[in-house]
């Protein structure tokens, strides 16, 4: 049915463009499903407005490569939006970049990312459930989650949550993995315990200089033996203030699918490094080498490779702190606005990994011009900066929203994926999203 549909939008925007705008974008003024992906997959044909996009910069969700020209198919979950799920093994969910229209994520609108298998939930109490820290620590420590949260300061922080390969499906050619736009981001209020107090009590040795994470999720294979994912980090990111080990998430006992009943939350860089289902933290004298560690495996180029080639991760070097991102939550792209519509009140979050924003900018002529955004201090380091502001429309018709941020060192968001990696790693460029007024 859906194929069917696909098939004869893009026939009537070969023989009938006007009536294929008035089905593609429908009453309600919002592209939707089938309709939107049958405009992505006509575009630069009969389109009306497709000859004023510039070339190589289209938005993401009409940019995305043939094979994908879809209806994009939806994550279904109790108690969650409908997210776009970019895998069943493992399962992996997109939030909408609108849908993160909130200065604390809520669960509902949090994204969704596995690396194996999802264990079962906890039937017993889950202040139970112990976890281990040993290597070269002094004392080896064995803990329930009871313990750790009678024995160490409770803390409460906002803080980032982002999958290493957000914006995937920005880069040119196409990489390995899942084809995220820009929703691969939460900002959950979390509470638990700060790692490097536990540390302190197991008291690290001279050596000491790398952690390696384990969890309780079993491999995709299934096999015993292999874990899903184990990476690890430089001891100073373990010692940060802000990296914990929590317990709750907005207030509330940390979900199933989030990790429960501890995580690793490790801000600003790699989600894969906030380990769930926490199990142990081994410390290390060298570098972790488990799954996710080495070759080209959260790793970019050290410098610029060709993009397309193949690489097995030499001259690479780990993914640390996330580049600046921002995201427009006012206004989901595609969005059809009344006629006469002069002005568009624009808000969005940007954040810059370790670093905080000091800019967002924004453009509606293809970046002839830009309009700075009022910027919000974050709430604590490591939470994202909601971003406001006016732009000026000076006639109904098509535009895009090009939205751009600016880090504290002054590195903006480049205009195209900068450093293709084969895993599609760290792609940030100025994010677009196609509105029609009238």
């Amino acid at each position: 049915m859906v194929q069917s549909r696909e098939r004869s939008i893009q026939e009537l925007y070969r023989d009938d463009p006007e009536r294929a705008d008035a089905l593609a974008w429908g009453r309600r003024g919002v592209l939707k499903g089938a309709a939107l992906a049958s405009m992505g997959a006509a575009l630069g044909a009969s389109i009306p407005f497709a000859r004023h996009m510039p070339g190589g910069m289209l938005p993401a969700l009409f940019a995305r490569p043939a094979s994908a020209q879809q209806a994009p198919a939806v994550f279904r979950m109790e108690g969650k939006a409908e997210l776009i799920l970019q895998g069943d093994r493992p399962l992996v969910g997109e939030t909408p970049e609108h849908m993160l229209d909130e200065a604390v994520t809520s669960y509902r609108y949090f994204f969704v990312r596995n690396n194996g298998q999802i264990p079962e939930p906890l039937t017993t109490d889950p202040n139970a459930w112990r976890f281990t820290l040993d290597g070269e620590v002094n004392t080896p420590l064995t803990l329930t989650v009871g313990d750790l949260r009678a024995r160490f300061p409770n803390v409460t922080r906002q803080l980032q949550m982002e999958c290493g390969g957000n914006g995937r499906a920005f880069f040119a050619p196409q990489t390995r993995g899942n084809q995220w736009g820009n929703g691969a981001i939460s900002n959950g209020e979390w509470t638990g315990v700060r790692l490097r107090d536990v540390l302190a009590a197991a008291g690290l040795k001279p050596g000491g200089a790398y952690t390696g994470h384990f969890g309780a999720d079993p491999h995709l294979s299934g096999a015993t033996d292999r874990q899903a994912i184990s990476r690890g980090m430089p001891i100073a990111k373990a010692m940060d203030e802000d990296t914990i080990i929590a317990f709750a998430l907005n207030g509330q006992p940390l979900p199933h699918i989030h990790g429960a009943p501890i995580r690793l939350v490790t801000p600003g860089w790699p989600g894969s490094l906030s380990q769930k289902w926490l199990t142990r933290i081994t410390i290390l004298d060298k570098p972790h080498t488990g799954a996710g560690m080495g070759g080209t495996s959260y790793r970019v180029p050290v410098r610029p490779i060709v993009p397309g080639s193949s690489n097995n991760g030499a001259d690479f070097v780990d993914m640390t702190s996330m580049p600046v991102r921002s995201i427009l939550s006012s206004h989901a792209h595609g969005s059809r606005l009344p006629a006469g519509t002069r002005s568009l009140d624009l808000r969005g979050a940007a954040w810059a990994g370790d670093l905080t924003v000091r800019a967002v900018d924004v453009s509606v002529d293809f970046g002839a011009s830009w309009t700075a955004m009022q910027v919000a201090a974050p709430a604590n380091r490591h939470a994202w900066q909601r971003w406001q502001g006016r732009v000026a429309l000076p006639s109904d018709g098509y535009f895009e929203i090009w939205y751009r941020a600016t880090d504290s060192q002054g590195k903006m968001q480049p205009l195209a994926a900068a450093n293709w990696n084969p895993q599609g790693y760290g792609a940030n460029p100025i994010s677009r999203a196609a509105i029609l007024v009238g």
